[in-house]
């Protein structure tokens, strides 16, 4: 007798698609058996056509809270996430107040978000300068490593930090670094303008290029890990190829905006679609694909990064004034596996995309995967099925985004997290610590 038993003709394990009976006891997956096997349990439930696919593993969250709950909370962007088949994130050091750069800022905001979480929530630390000095503390704590901003992060308590400061804060720690790429001295203010081409132009591929560059240069030197957030010039990949090649341990993720979105279809005044990287051209968004496809981009999250819709300006349309940040996280899923199975890619792919590789990029081995010994965080979803986005029906706290009216495939179902559904009334996600399994 198990607790829990899902059956699914299109379950999506390390060894690919098969039908298959996930046995579930104490939260954790004991056994895979055949799909017709007879196993008593608990609780029954047979998905039959619908695929069974393992929880989303999303990186790259700003949950905003404390400090700028009007913007996200914890309550909310768990909430969406679980409703997106996310069901672990990694929640940025920024925009909270205060941004998590010491243990103490990491205790206040564990502390705000205690009992109000709807997947399970691990933490990034961030470097700035001057912190150096607190990077151990923080580590020894239990986050998965520290973000650094390379440009002007939008927000004054979170300053950026030149090569010579991330050179020492990755000497005092051996830890991950991620690292939002872009070189301040290649951006250009951008004019007060309701026309997207005119912010695209203030933030060209050769700030990121540049930055990558720095990033690489800095890790190889300090013999330490570096991660690229959000990569949207696809003119870099051959600078992380050739770090790669190299022995620098670089890797690079990219966002289901950067992958789906065209800056040529980017009407005037819809800072709704502003970012920072920005959405490029459909040519750009072509070899990050192929990148993806071949390994060179390991994952695809988020960079779920909502504001209140006054801070987006939607009454004027001036890209200049509007914050930069899409909010995303409940609509990953079928955004990307829109995209892909046009291209021809499998629901394999986009586990692997979405699930098991932002896992094993911070270490979260008993995640992202449908495989014995792993948390069951499992995700019951429609890959055929087609629905309309609908602002309102998101669960993210300010209902603006750049995918309203779009008609996407692929529809989650249920949610399981550790082998609990979860209904968005009874928070049930833990806090996690790196290291722990």
């Amino acid at each position: 007798m198990v607790d829990l038993l899902v059956r699914s003709r299109r379950a999506v394990t390390p060894g690919g698609e098969r039908a298959a009976a996930i046995a579930v006891e104490g939260g954790r997956i004991v056994a895979i058996h055949d799909y017709d096997a007879g196993i008593e349990a608990a609780e029954q439930v047979d998905l039959g056509d619908t695929a069974l696919l393992p929880g989303l593993v999303d990186t790259h969250v700003h949950v905003n809270e404390p400090g700028r709950t009007e913007w996200e909370g914890f309550a909310t962007a768990t909430r969406a996430a679980a409703a997106g088949g996310v069901t672990a994130i990694v929640d940025m050091p920024l925009n909270s107040l205060p941004p998590t750069v010491n243990p103490a800022a990491l205790e206040i905001k564990q502390a705000a978000a205690a009992g109000q979480c709807h997947v399970d929530v691990g933490f990034w630390g961030g470097a700035v300068p001057g912190n150096a000095g607190d990077l151990p503390g923080l580590h020894a704590a239990g986050v998965y490593g520290f973000k650094a901003f390379l440009a002007d992060s939008g927000v004054p308590e979170f300053p950026p930090v030149d090569a010579v400061q991330l050179t020492e804060a990755m000497h005092a720690v051996d830890a991950l670094f991620v690292v939002h790429a872009e070189d301040p001295y290649h951006l250009h203010a951008a004019a007060s303008s309701a026309a997207y081409a005119d912010f695209l132009a203030s933030r060209p591929a050769d700030a990121e290029h540049a930055a990558v560059a720095t990033a690489i240069a800095v890790a190889r030197a300090a013999g330490r890990r570096v991660h690229i957030l959000h990569l949207s010039a696809a003119s870099a990949l051959p600078l992380i190829a050739q770090a790669r090649a190299g022995g620098v341990r670089v890797t690079a993720e990219t966002c289901p905006h950067y992958l789906t979105l065209d800056a040529a279809e980017i009407p005037d005044g819809a800072t709704e679609f502003k970012c920072c990287p920005p959405i490029r051209d459909s040519a750009n968004a072509d070899l990050l694909w192929a990148a993806l496809a071949d390994g060179l981009i390991t994952c695809v999250v988020s960079d779920h990064s909502p504001c209140t819709p006054d801070l987006k300006r939607q009454d004027t349309g001036d890209f200049a004034a509007a914050w930069g940040g899409i909010a995303s996280v409940q609509l990953g899923l079928p955004v990307i596996w829109t995209a892909a199975a046009g291209r021809g890619h499998s629901l394999a792919d986009v586990v692997n995309w979405m699930a098991r590789r932002p896992a094993d990029l911070v270490g979260l081995r008993q995640k992202g995967r449908i495989a014995v010994g792993a948390d069951a965080d499992l995700v019951a979803f429609a890959p055929d099925e087609e629905f309309t986005v609908d602002p309102h029906s998101l669960h993210h706290r300010n209902p603006v985004t750049p995918y309203a009216g779009k008609v996407l495939r692929g529809v989650v179902r249920t949610t399981w997290l550790r082998g609990r559904r979860v209904t968005g009334d009874e928070p049930g996600g833990r806090f996690l610590t790196r290291g722990e399994n």
